[in-house]
Parts: C-alpha cells; sequence; structure tokens
C-alpha cells in the first residue's frame, strides 16, 4: 500500500506548520489540511503564498477553490523543473539522506504518521 505525505514548511524558518499522511491523493484532502493550517496559525487573507509542485492534489478544482477562499496566493513550480523551488528540494534531500529514512514500505499508516511526527520533531 502506498502512503502521501503532504508537508507544508515555512520558508523563510524552514519550520513545518503543517503536515498529513494519507492513504491516497486527493485535492479535498490537501484542502483540509491547507484550511486546518490557516485557522490554527490564523493567517489572514493576502498574508500567505503557497508554492507547489504540479501534483494533481495542488492543482486540483477543490484546492484551487480553497486557497481563493482563504484569499491565499497560489504559485506552481514551471513544468520538468525539478529544481524551481530550492528549499523544498534541500528538504526532500535530506530526508531521502537520512539514516532513520526507512528502507521498507510502512507497515499501516499509523506507521508512516509515527515516522511523520518524529522526523518533524527533529
Amino acid at each position: 500500500m502506498h502512503f502521501y505525505l503532504y508537508l507544508f514548511v515555512d520558508i523563510f524558518s524552514r519550520k513545518v506548520v503543517g503536515w498529513q499522511v494519507y492513504d491516497r491523493e486527493s485535492s479535498e484532502l490537501a484542502a483540509e489540511l491547507v484550511r486546518d493550517i490557516c485557522l490554527r496559525l490564523e493567517i489572514s487573507p493576502g498574508q500567505l503564498v503557497v508554492h507547489s509542485d504540479n501534483g494533481s492534489p495542488m492543482k486540483g478544482e477543490t484546492m484551487l477553490a480553497t486557497l481563493q477562499r482563504l484569499g491565499v496566493s497560489h504559485s506552481r513550480s514551471r513544468p520538468i523543473m525539478s529544481n524551481d523551488n530550492p528549499y523544498s528540494e534541500s528538504l526532500f534531500r535530506t530526508l531521502k539522506y537520512r539514516p532513520q529514512m526507512p528502507v521498507k514500505p510502512f507497515e499501516d499508516i499509523q506507521h508512516a504518521r509515527l515516522w511523520v511526527t518524529e522526523l518533524v520533531r527533529w
């Protein structure tokens, strides 16, 4: 079974401001996570820009409508440009080469979420 990590990082502080692991890719789930982050951090309309890759959850109609409703600006990586967001790419490289990176699939979603919780604390 595959699991999908949705991870939002403040590029200025490098702080993980929100994350979740799901068992499927979904614009609705990504939008729910962004909505929760904005409420928890009391982000006002016009205060936030979300930069994302070109994955379908981030381009989905539900996500775009949620961003618009929250007053969140949206930018996207250019097609076929893996280095468009160096902060995110640096984070993913750190994840991939960290000694605690699992080499086998997670047993279940609870194990995946536990691993991400420990990673975010780190």
